[in-house]
């Protein structure tokens, strides 16, 4: 299938963009950057309008979806938004019980933990996905020409929530459950990579230029479980959208030493989060592949000099690859000041 004419790909609003350009492997007029997590806590006009309103909820209408993912590209100047949402997003409009608890995270009515409850897991329809359309639509109407990337959870992680019931620091439910139960765990994931491929192609059908897979628990993992009991349904999740053209991103955190196995599953860039050199990151992916990273977050709170030295160090280690888009190797922490991230887009594209 190909993307509607009228798709900011296919009319050329977006297809020569900095950001898509790097995507697609080839040098930029001007280095791109975004920040993971650029739209929320850290801007006092995203604390302003959620005011009165639950993180689910804000992520479900449509209109503050759409201005909350403005907001920062509107700030900062970035190359690209990033749609805003939640990786249990999709299991909300399915139906499973789920909220986003202050302080704690996506925690679930019931943990998923028997072959009743994967059996009783309800389906996600199409139908369902229509606020996430409205709210993609009424976004790209306003970007222009930069890009929106759309954006879910990777299996691996939706299901670490799902079987945890609850967010955890060694996701040892998830572990033993792909060990002890393995037909089981393959069918949770099955789940959550169908969940997360038809919320990803929503959002890319309705006007997001790339999108991207976040695996922000595979670093839990190593690589002989994630390639056995992971990188499958990974790649089933990208199976979803891969018709459709756009450029994919995949990302993980702790994952260094699962690159190439990620990139295997799927992606036609890959994120690289702070713990591993950007040209360490292209050796082991052979120096074909486009990368996106990797500003270590901690250093936003640092004395500017020290943040421009590790910018500048980072972006001579992306120069080694094919091309690179220029991202934090995580989330911007919520108590970063936004004039920081201001005055490091001037500074990356300066360079």
């Amino acid at each position: 299938m190909t993307l509607s004419p009228s798709h900011p790909l296919m009319d050329g609003r977006t297809a020569h963009s900095p950001l898509i350009t790097a995507y697609r492997g080839e040098k930029p007029s001007r280095n791109p950057v975004w920040f993971m997590r650029q739209a929320g806590r850290s801007l006092p006009e995203y604390r302003e309008l959620r005011v009165g309103t639950t993180m689910l909820e804000s992520c479900l209408k449509p209109a503050m979806a759409a201005e909350i993912t403005l907001q920062p590209v509107r700030r900062h100047g970035v190359d690209a938004a990033i749609f805003f949402s939640d990786i249990v997003i999709p299991l909300k409009l399915a139906g499973v019980g789920v909220d986003i608890v202050p302080g704690v995270g996506p925690v679930l009515d019931k943990p998923i933990r028997t072959a009743a409850d994967i059996a009783a897991l309800p389906e996600l329809t199409d139908a369902s996905l229509d606020p996430i359309r409205e709210a993609v639509a009424l976004t790209v109407a306003e970007l222009g020409s930069t890009p929106l990337i759309g954006f879910a959870g990777a299996p691996f992680t939706v299901a670490a929530y799902m079987v945890e019931g609850k967010p955890s620091r060694d996701h040892l439910g998830p572990r033993t459950m792909m060990h002890a139960q393995p037909e089981l765990w393959a069918e949770l994931m099955n789940w959550a990579a169908d969940a997360s491929g038809k919320f990803l192609r929503a959002q890319i059908e309705a006007g997001a230029s790339a999108g991207q897979l976040f695996d922000s628990w595979a670093g839990s993992l190593g690589l002989a479980d994630y390639t056995a009991h992971v990188a499958p349904a990974s790649s089933r999740a990208f199976d979803h959208v891969r018709d459709l053209g756009v450029p994919l991103v995949h990302f993980g955190t702790g994952t260094s030493e699962l690159l190439g196995a990620m990139h295997a599953a799927g992606g036609d860039v890959m994120g690289v989060d702070y713990r591993l050199p950007l040209d360490e990151a292209n050796r082991r992916l052979g120096g074909t592949v486009p990368l996106q990273g990797n500003i270590d977050p901690a250093l936003l709170t640092a004395p500017w000099e020290v943040l421009e030295r590790h910018v500048r160090e980072v972006l001579a280690a992306g120069a080694s690859a094919p091309s690179h888009v220029v991202n934090l190797g995580h989330g911007v922490p919520p108590e970063t000041d936004p004039a920081v991230l201001t005055r490091l887009v001037e500074l990356i594209h300066s360079i």
